[in-house]
């Protein structure tokens, strides 16, 4: 997979480390731009501005806040029929928000970010939360409200307690400063790109993967385990210069890493191959 002519240099404009405010929706569609060459993402911000548009008298009729948070979720999920894909959860296209806004079907996180980003258009304070298991939003005001995005419906405190002990297998005290956070973009746009990492991998999609582990680092240069993965994937596709100099960096930078036995060993044996070249 090759991506589209400036589809990369784009995001990276959008994710660069001196950003402070990145546009969440306009960069995953950056992303998506890299599978579909031809899509047009000016004409896809304006899908989330026409369906806040057309949500914006239900909400201004709402008296309270609770009251435009029910009117904001009959529109999104009964109205407009944004919903999870449950049949076909592993489709690639519930992982790319043109093809959510198209089809109305994405997996928990693009459907987050569909609710955040029409939400905030109407003046509502949404965010995304990167919940243990499953992506999930919230509005904020006087208390906070969790939105499912995936089943379209809000959440008790009571059901993400539930939620966190299935994912944690074990008994845990729900704490929302923690686990309700507002996720950061950087956070948001790393867990997307971390899903089509590994759906890469699962599919040995190697060159798929490897384009979402490059863009985790143009938004995260920081993310020390990922240039590990990076490494990998590049050994994968036979790339041995540039898998010795990412797992050296991160050695370098992580020495002390429960992983660092095992890369030193992929290290060794990548130096022996490339000598064996000469």
């Amino acid at each position: 997979m090759r991506p589209a002519p400036g589809a990369r240099e784009r995001f990276a404009a959008l994710v660069a480390p001196g950003v402070q405010e990145i546009d969440l929706a306009e960069a995953a569609l950056w992303i998506a731009a890299e599978e579909y060459p031809d899509l047009d993402v000016a004409a896809y911000l304006a899908r989330l501005d026409a369906l806040a548009e057309q949500a914006a008298p239900a909400l201004r009729a709402a008296g309270n806040l609770a009251a435009r948070i029910e009117a904001l979720n009959r529109f999104l999920f009964q109205e407009q029929g944004f919903a999870g894909n449950r049949e076909e959860y592993d489709d690639l296209r519930n992982s790319y928000l043109n093809e959510v806004l198209d089809r109305r079907r994405g997996i928990p996180i693009t459907l987050s970010l569909v609710y955040v980003e029409v939400a905030r258009r109407l003046g509502l304070r949404a965010f995304g939360i990167s919940f243990p298991g499953h992506f999930l939003a919230k509005v904020v005001g006087g208390e906070e409200t969790v939105v499912d995005a995936f089943f379209g419906r809000v959440l008790s405190r009571r059901e993400c307690q539930e939620r966190l002990e299935a994912v944690v297998a074990s008994p845990v005290e729900l704490r929302p400063e923690l686990h309700l956070r507002a996720a950061t973009p950087r956070e948001t746009l790393v867990r997307m790109l971390a899903n089509l990492k590994h759906a890469g991998i699962r599919s040995g999609d190697t060159l798929r993967a490897l384009g979402a582990s490059e863009r985790i680092l143009l938004v995260e240069p920081g993310a020390v385990s990922e240039l590990r993965e990076r490494g990998l994937l590049y050994e994968r596709l036979e790339c041995y210069a540039a898998a010795l100099a990412d797992l050296r960096s991160f050695l370098e930078r992580a020495p002390e890493d429960p992983s660092a036995l095992g890369v030193r060993a992929r290290i060794l044996a990548l130096e022996e191959r490339v000598r064996g070249f000469h």
